[in-house]
């Protein structure tokens, strides 16, 4: 790879136009839309409107005018990013409480299964999470285990099999249709974590039979700092499963104010309390962006995109920790250095953003939307420019932030 041919694999990159749809920042090249994603254009305009209009003129009106809807139409235009039928996804709260709800439903569904089978080194709230879903519900226990012990864990006292689909250190990729063939064998559910999959590859939830999910969308959708996430459950679940956070937003009939709950029925059930504006808003307008995209396309510029770096990685003898084989990653990549904070610093120094994370880990993201091949092949020029003069030894590169 060279400067010419990168230059002409953006000439011809479908996905090229999307570009101009993002507020990117001059002298920047963003590698961390895994973390969080830039920002649409069309969103300021959005949230001014929310803020001017529907709130400052329409007043409380607008609750009839879009606004109680707002979740379900939402989960709608996610739907066919992870192959569900639009009335199988609600949007609302984050990632972290729709995983309690789930589980916590999960658990409840056969007194004799009482395990959630997760493994070791899952992103940390998710085993969090199921530490505290468990301790709601009697007998019910959490087992982590390394990778390779998953399939002899799963067994007849397992209630749900939670996995990340796409691992958010070294990008690894479950495969979602063998894995919920193997849960469903042993008589188990499975929950999957579609935070670092859901813009990024390829998925169809339906199509792999999968009968819970749930993931963030500030991420590779862009829905901005905290926007609110989604949940999935398969529609021969959806009248069994009860949420355990029974709000007002989750009843058949929340303006009826009777003590009383009756569960709504369909997703609208998992909603909780009042749905919160602005983030749709925000959310709304980034998800517009996804109505044309070719998922295909995605794939595949990720694919090259990853080419490019783990080609100046390797030049560089740095120990890439992320599967080489595409059908088996994400859209991410991670090299593995024991200064991995200070590397990090130093090439956010020079204007290349990605990040780091606990003890080791050099993570780049790569958002084929925003991203052009020039774009990385310059990343990979900044990279081996800090590796050789060793620039990340400066001692203000190792001296560390909250947030890495």
């Amino acid at each position: 790879m060279n400067l010419a041919s990168a230059r002409a694999l953006d000439a011809a990159d479908p996905l090229a136009r999307y570009r101009d749809l993002f507020a990117l920042p001059e002298g920047v090249i963003y590698l961390d839309g895994n973390s969080l994603g830039a920002l649409p254009r069309a969103v300021p305009a959005a949230l001014q409107d929310t803020a001017t209009r529907q709130w400052g003129e329409r007043l409380i009106r607008s609750w009839n005018e879009g606004w109680i809807d707002a979740p379900a139409r939402l989960g709608a235009k996610i739907a066919p990013l992870i192959g569900a039928a639009a009335d199988d996804v609600i949007v609302g709260d984050s990632t972290s409480s729709n995983l309690f709800k789930l589980l916590v439903a999960a658990l409840r569904v056969d007194p004799a299964r009482r395990t959630i089978v997760s493994e070791t080194g899952n992103f940390p709230t998710d085993l969090h999470i199921a530490e505290g879903a468990a301790g709601c519900v009697e007998g019910a226990r959490l087992v982590a285990v390394p990778r390779d012990g998953l399939a002899q864990t799963i067994g007849p006292d397992t209630a749900v099999v939670l996995l990340t689909h796409v691992h958010y250190k070294t990008a690894e990729q479950f495969d979602m249709a063998a894995w919920t063939h193997a849960a469903h064998e042993a008589g188990a559910l499975i929950l999957w974590d579609l935070s670092h999959s859901t813009g990024a590859v390829p998925i169809d939830l339906d199509a792999a039979n999968a009968d819970l999910a749930v993931g963030c969308t500030y991420k590779y959708l862009n829905g901005g700092p905290g926007a609110p996430a989604f949940l999935f459950v398969a529609k021969r679940w959806q009248e069994r499963f009860a949420n355990p956070q029974s709000g007002w937003m989750g009843h058949a009939e929340p303006f009826a104010f009777t003590d009383a709950y009756a569960p709504a029925a369909g997703m609208r059930r998992w909603l909780v309390g009042t749905p919160p504006i602005f983030g749709l808003a925000a959310l709304e307008a980034s998800l517009d962006i996804w109505r044309d995209v070719d998922q295909r396309a995605v794939a595949t510029k990720s694919a090259q995109l990853f080419d490019i770096i783990a080609a100046a990685g390797d030049g560089l003898g740095l120990d890439c920790v992320s599967p080489r084989d595409p059908a088996k990653r994400g859209s991410h990549i991670s090299f593995r250095h024991p200064h991995a904070y200070a590397i990090t610093q130093a090439l956010i120094d020079r204007g290349v953003i990605g990040d780091f994370r606990d003890p080791d880990i050099l993570r780049l993201g790569l958002t084929p939307l925003y991203l052009s091949y020039e774009d990385v092949f310059h990343a990979g020029d900044i990279l081996a420019d800090v590796m050789t003069s060793e620039a990340w030894r400066d001692p203000r590169f190792a001296e560390r932030q909250t947030v890495t």
